[in-house]
C-alpha cells in the first residue's frame, strides 16, 4: 500500500505507540536500507503489525473490520479457495446480490482481487483487517474441510478392492489398474489436499501389521493424520508410483521420484521416497511449495549483531557464506533469503541444487542428477565456466565439492552453501576432515550460520516465572549471568528487573483450535564471524569448543542463548528450545 512516508510518520507519532526517538532512528535505518519506516518499526518489535495496519486504514480512508472469533457462513467463506486465502491473506465474509465483501491485509493485492472477481462474478468490496482476524477465519476452513476429508476417507477406503491374505505378488498390469481406480485416486488426492491444508512439510504413509498409518510432519513434529484399511496400502503406493514415474512391480529396492500438483491455485512439488519394510512399502513425500517468496532475514529470526554480520558478508564480492545444521532446519531457506537480497540486475547468480526447492527469477538453477553422473562436483565445475558472480551449492557433501567450492571463492566468486554440522564452530573440523587446508578455510569463509527451527507460541500463551529448581536445571545448559547481561543490553527486559528470577517467560496454552499451543516455526541462530583470533585458532587446529568460546568473547550469541532471548520475548518456550537443542 503506497502511503506517503511523512504522513505515515505523523500518524504513528500521533498514535502515541512509539516515542519520537525510536521513530527518528527507524526513519534513518529505513532510508539506509530502502524500507518503509513502518516496516522497520514492526521488524524491530517496536510496533505491532496490526497497529500499523489500522493506521494504514485510517490514512487511506478504507473501512477496517475485525473478524476475530466471528463465525462466517461456509457458503460465503468457500467462495475463495483456502490456498488463495492463505497465500494472499484474503477472506470472504459478507455477500449480497451484487457484491462480495472481502477482508485483506493488503488492499492493493490486485492479482488476488482480480482472481476472486473472475471466480465469483461479483463486485469485490475490499476491507482492511488484522492478522489475528485472518488467522481466526483460516481455522474455520480447517474445521470444515477436515470433516469433509474424514468422510471421503471413510467412504472411499471401504470401496477399495480387497487383496487376499498372502497375495504378495501382484502383476504390473493389476497394479496399474488398481492405481487408476477412482476410490484410490480420490484418497491420494485427499491426502495431498489435507497435507497442504495443514501446512505439512512431509507425508509419511506407513504399512503396519493390521492398518495403514498416515502421518504429517507439521512444524517439525510428526502427527498421526488418519488410519486407512491395510488393504489400501498396495493401491495407494501404486498410485503414488504412477504419479512419480516409478517402477510399479519393484518392491525389493528403494526408489526415488518426484511429481508436481496444482490444487486450487497452489503449485506444489513433491519429492517421493519409497522404501521396502517388513509389512510392505513405506512412502515418504516431501512437499516443496513453488513460488515461495517474501522471506526476510528478520522474518527468519535474525536480529542484532547476527543480522549485521550477515548483511556485511553479503556486501563481499568473494569468499564463502556457510549455513550449518541438521536436515530440515531451514538452511536452504536462509540461503534463498540471502540470494533474494543479492539478486540484482548487476550480478549473475547460478545454483546447483538437490532438489530445487524454490524457483527464483533471474537465477540460473541447476538440478543434480546422480543417476546419470551429474553430481555437485561436476555441476560446480561447469558453473564456474558460466561467468557467475555468485554461486550457491546446495550442500557440501564430500571432499571434491568442498575443494571446488573453496577454489571458486578464491577466484572471484561469492559462494553460498550448506554443511551438516551441529554448530557454526563445528564447521571448521568438518572441513578439515574433508582435507581442506586450514589456511584455505581462513582465507575464504566470511561467516558461518548455525541454526535450528523451533515452534512459535500461539497468541494464547501463559506468562510465568522460573522457579529456583528450573533455573538450576537451565544453568547446566547456559550461562544465566551472560544471558541476563545480553537481555539488558538488547533492551528486552526493563531497567527495573534486577535478577534472572524476575525475568518473565511464556509457555503454551492449549485451546480447542490449537491443542498443543504452537503455530508455525522460527529460526534460532548463531553467526560466527571470521576474526583474526579465530583464524589463529583454526591454523593451530583448535577444536570447536575453543573456537566457539572465542566467538562468544567476540559477541556471538549461541543458538541456545538466541533461543532463550526469543523465549523471553514470548516468541517460543524454554521447553521447546531445550527439545530442539538436545535433538
Amino acid at each position: 500500500m503506497h502511503i506517503e512516508e511523512e504522513k505515515l510518520k505523523e500518524f504513528i507519532l500521533d498514535s502515541g505507540l512509539i516515542s519520537k526517538k525510536d521513530l527518528v532512528e527507524a526513519q534513518k535505518e529505513g532510508v539506509k536500507r530502502g524500507i518503509s519506516t513502518g516496516d522497520i518499526l514492526v521488524n524491530k518489535g517496536l510496533l505491532h503489525e496490526d497497529d500499523l495496519r489500522r493506521i494504514h486504514a485510517h490514512i487511506l480512508g478504507i473501512p477496517f473490520v475485525s473478524l476475530k472469533n466471528k463465525k462466517i457462513d461456509f457458503g460465503i467463506l468457500s467462495m475463495i479457495p483456502e490456498p488463495i486465502a492463505r497465500n494472499h491473506n484474503i477472506v470472504a465474509f459478507g455477500k449480497d446480490e451484487n457484491n462480495l465483501e472481502v477482508a485483506m491485509l493488503d488492499v492493493e493485492d490486485l492479482a488476488a482481487i482480480d482472481f476472486v472477481r473472475k471466480k465469483v462474478g461479483l463486485k469485490i468490496m475490499s476491507r482492511l483487517t488484522d492478522s489475528e482476524s485472518i488467522k481466526s477465519v483460516l481455522l474455520q476452513y480447517q474445521k470444515t474441510l477436515k470433516a469433509e476429508f474424514g468422510d471421503i476417507i471413510k467412504r472411499e477406503g471401504a470401496a477399495i478392492k480387497n487383496i487376499k491374505e498372502g497375495e504378495e505378488e501382484i502383476s504390473e498390469k493389476d497394479l496399474k489398474k488398481m492405481a487408476e481406480d477412482l476410490p484410490v485416486i480420490r484418497i491420494v488426492d485427499t491426502l495431498l489436499k489435507h497435507a497442504i491444508l495443514q501446512g505439512a512439510s512431509d507425508i509419511h504413509i506407513e504399512p503396519m501389521e493390521k492398518e495403514l498409518l498416515v502421518r504429517y510432519r507439521i512444524d517439525g513434529i510428526l502427527r498421526d493424520a488418519m488410519i486407512l484399511p491395510k488393504n489400501a496400502a498396495p493401491s495407494i503406493s501404486a498410485r503414488i508410483k504412477v504419479l512419480s514415474n516409478l517402477k510399479l512391480d519393484e518392491k525389493r529396492l528403494p526408489q526415488d521420484g518426484r511429481f508436481k500438483i496444482e490444487m486450487e491455485g497452489q503449485k506444489v512439488s513433491l519429492r517421493v521416497s519409497v522404501l521396502p519394510i517388513y509389512f510392505g512399502e513405506k512412502v515418504v513425500m516431501r512437499l516443496l511449495r513453488e513460488g515461495a517468496s517474501g522471506f526476510t532475514l528478520e522474518g527468519l529470526g535474525f536480529h542484532g549483531e547476527a543480522l549485521e554480520r550477515i548483511h556485511n558478508a553479503t556486501k563481499q564480492t568473494t569468499g564463502m557464506i556457510l549455513t550449518t545444521g541438521p536436515t530440515g532446519c531451514g538452511k536452504t531457506t536462509t540461503l534463498y533469503t540471502i540470494l533474494d537480497i543479492l539478486n540484482t540486475p548487476e550480478v549473475n547468480i547460478s545454483t546447483i541444487e538437490d532438489p530445487i526447492e524454490y524457483q527464483m527469477p533471474r537465477v540460473n538453477q541447476t538440478q543434480v542428477k546422480t543417476d546419470i553422473g551429474f553430481t555437485f562436483g561436476n555441476g560446480l565445475r561447469s558453473l564456474v565456466r558460466q561467468d557467475p558472480d555468485i554461486i550457491m551449492v546446495g550442500e557440501i557433501r564430500d571432499t571434491e565439492t568442498a575443494s571446488l567450492a573453496i577454489n571458486a571463492s578464491l577466484t572471484g566468486h561469492l559462494v553460498l552453501s550448506t554443511l551438516h554440522t551441529n554448530s557454526a564452530a563445528g564447521a571448521m573440523p568438518r572441513l578439515i576432515d574433508m582435507k581442506i587446508e586450514p589456511f584455505l578455510i581462513v582465507s575464504t569463509i566470511k561467516v558461518i550460520v548455525g541454526q535450528r527451527l523451533v515452534r512459535k507460541l500461539d497468541s494464547q500463551k501463559e506468562k510465568y516465572f522460573l522457579t529456583n529448581a528450573e533455573m538450576k536445571s537451565l544453568s547446566k545448559s547456559v550461562d544465566l549471568d551472560r544471558i541476563f547481561k545480553i537481555l539488558k543490553e538488547e533492551g528486552v527486559i526493563g531497567p527495573k528487573i534486577s535478577s534472572f528470577e524476575e525475568v518473565p517467560f511464556y509457555r503454551p496454552k492449549s485451546s480447542t483450535e490449537n491443542p498443543d499451543g504452537y503455530k508455525s516455526r522460527i529460526g534460532i541462530h548463531e553467526v560466527l564471524k571470521m576474526s583474526p583470533a579465530i583464524k589463529d585458532l583454526i591454523i593451530e587446529n583448535a577444536d570447536s569448543d575453543k573456537i566457539e568460546e572465542q566467538a562468544k568473547k567476540e559477541g556471538m550469541m549461541t543458538m541456545i542463548e538466541d533461543g532463550i532471548f526469543k523465549a523471553v520475548q514470548g516468541i517460543t518456550s524454554i521447553e521447546e528450545i531445550l527439545r530442539v537443542i538436545s535433538e
